[in-house]
């Protein structure tokens, strides 16, 4: 008789959302050549925390660097009940069409690095873990994006595969 693997209780097969969530993040690294990401339960629990607090105060804004305790942080919010996970994260990585690789914060072809803060964080090449949750209000759905380690690091340079920058 064999023993069954240990598996970690922090971690599970994602469920779908979640899987989906992390399949749209991680087509987004392939195709910016980075490694791919990996769920984190763990951060999955501190996005939700962050998405039911701005849900229940029908607020749109990031936690404080002290709340985000090192982790990086996307944030979405729509209409409710109207777009599937590969579409929220979708919004995300449309911003790569400002992308240029360089140092951040000097990565947008617009000149703000706020149009392309999103998608940087997706494809920060350091970035192995992503967790994402959803929280409701009457009308929209607000969505958190939690990423270890945090990515958009000032000084630091950002670039996708030469492969495929020739696309």
């Amino acid at each position: 008789m064999t023993a069954a693997p240990a598996h970690p209780q922090a971690s599970h097969y994602p469920d779908p959302v979640e899987r989906d969530f992390l399949t749209a993040h991680n087509l987004a690294r392939v195709d910016a050549g980075a490694p791919l990401l990996g769920w984190d339960d763990g951060l999955a629990r501190d996005a939700q925390d962050w998405a039911d607090h701005l849900a229940a105060r029908n607020l749109y804004d990031h936690a404080s660097p002290q709340q985000r305790k090192g982790q990086g942080e996307n944030l979405w919010r729509g209409p409710r009940d109207r777009w599937s996970p590969w579409e929220m994260v979708g919004f995300f990585v449309e911003e790569k069409r400002h992308f240029r690789p360089g140092n951040f914060p000097d990565v947008s072809r617009t000149g703000q690095w706020s149009d392309v803060g999103h998608y940087t964080q997706i494809i920060w090449p350091e970035t192995r873990k992503v967790g994402c949750a959803i929280a409701l209000t009457q009308a929209d759905e607000v969505l958190v994006c939690r990423y270890w380690p945090a990515g958009n690091i000032w000084g630091q340079r950002i670039t996708v595969s030469e492969q495929r920058t020739r696309r």
